[in-house]
């Protein structure tokens, strides 16, 4: 090995070595200043406590949206509708869609089902107030279609009766929709005789009947709004799409209804998600105020100490680490407890808000991901960082003799 290297070796040595050293001093310090220290964690812990809260809505109402159908489902609407609301289907169309290439087929036929989807007025248990709640009419194959309908409380309703089954989710939002009630619904009473489970999926938010009987309920004997259609497998949707848009006698669009159900939580999802980075941009700025005037007091309480490092040939950038290294752990430390608090508090808390696409509420669990916790840690280390950055530079450039005078 030549000289040079050696000497760079030595050098970069030498500064780990400091850097080390210096950090490890400040750290141990930090008890002594525990009044400041507290303060700037318990900031940045606020900070993301508040931000890891705000996007588990987001987290959790695109889950919510997204579980709810998969590869091997479809949705067909009428060209045009933006969402089944808009879009209306004739039985002759549905006759068509039914008989498709690509279509799961069983004794009884294809797997499809032609729906209708209404909104009915139901009061929230928190609020009291009237809130818009999905009234959906299946076919008789929309179990075997969304395959994951699971009863938890009395039975699935009968074909032909006003009976309903009422999702998980609706009926822990809104009053009235206990097994064994009566609602009135139009001008027609029903029997609740069921509560079911979608695995988390937005069909929890939904109550369920019978098609043919909404259809007379709302007048609309001779239409429906979708045609939702389990396939024979992923690979069957480009053969089904493709069949049922070049037919000249159907005006349809297509879609998977994971992918169907992702633009309909779009809206949603960003307005949820802005309005909680924007919350947490406001709170960050407080907090890191406070990480920079910690920094600022540690800084000024060791002036001495330091300018006796640099006069003993520790060099500036081991300085400037140091502090770096003391601002960020107590940024993890604050952003590890807020990460915490926030997994505890939310990750699971039922909510309900509302799908901007049909106006209507939709059920569903806050979602702590393990990639929003790492964001949010993340974005404490940011703040630690810039909290730490200005004090540092600050440390570094103090005269050392002019320093070493200060009491």
């Amino acid at each position: 090995m030549d000289a040079g290297a050696s000497c760079g070796a030595y050098d970069f040595m030498n500064s780990l070595t400091q850097i080390l050293s210096i950090a490890a001093f400040n750290l141990r310090s930090i008890p002594a200043r525990w009044g400041a220290a507290v303060a700037a964690a318990v900031g940045i812990a606020g900070v993301v406590a508040v931000l890891t809260g705000v996007l588990a809505i987001a987290s959790g109402f695109r889950k919510a949206m997204t579980v709810s159908g998969t590869p091997d489902t479809a949705i067909v609407l009428r060209t045009g509708a933006d969402s089944e609301m808009t879009s209306g289907l004739s039985r002759e169309e549905v006759r068509l869609i039914s008989d498709a290439p690509g279509v799961l087929r069983t004794p009884e036929g294809g797997v499809v089902s032609a729906e209708l989807f209404v909104i009915i007025d139901l009061l929230k248990r928190s609020t009291n107030s009237s809130s818009n709640v999905p009234l959906r009419g299946v076919g008789p194959a929309a179990f075997s279609v969304r395959g994951n309908i699971e009863v938890v409380q009395g039975r699935r309703f009968e074909s032909g009766k006003n009976e309903l089954m009422v999702g998980a989710g609706a009926a822990r939002a809104f009053t009235g929709l206990e097994v064994g009630n009566r609602l009135k619904i139009g001008q027609n009473q029903w029997d609740v005789v069921g509560i079911f489970t979608a695995g988390g999926g937005i069909a929890e938010s939904e109550i369920w009947t019978d098609a043919a009987v909404l259809q007379p309920a709302y007048n609309r004997p001779e239409g429906f709004q979708s045609v939702y259609a389990r396939l024979d497998s992923a690979e069957a949707f480009t053969e089904f799409k493709d069949a049922l848009t070049s037919n000249p006698q159907l005006k349809v669009k297509v879609a998977r209804l994971s992918d169907h159900y992702a633009a309909q939580s779009e809206g949603t999802f960003l307005f949820i998600a802005r309005a909680g980075v924007f919350i947490a941009v406001m709170m960050s700025l407080g907090a890191l105020f406070g990480a920079l005037n910690t920094m600022y007091s540690a800084v000024s309480a060791r002036t001495r100490e330091i300018a006796t490092l640099r006069a003993l040939g520790f060099g500036a950038a081991p300085v400037i680490v140091s502090v770096l290294v003391e601002s960020l752990a107590l940024a993890l430390v604050g952003g590890g407890v807020g990460a915490a608090l926030a997994w505890l508090a939310f990750d699971g808390y039922q909510a309900a808000t509302m799908n901007f696409q049909t106006f209507s509420q939709v059920t569903f669990a806050f979602a702590v991901t393990p990639i929003l916790l790492a964001t949010a840690i993340a974005t404490a280390a940011v703040l630690g960082l810039i909290g730490g950055f200005f004090p540092a530079i600050r440390a570094a450039r103090m005269p050392i003799a002019s320093a070493l005078r200060e009491v």
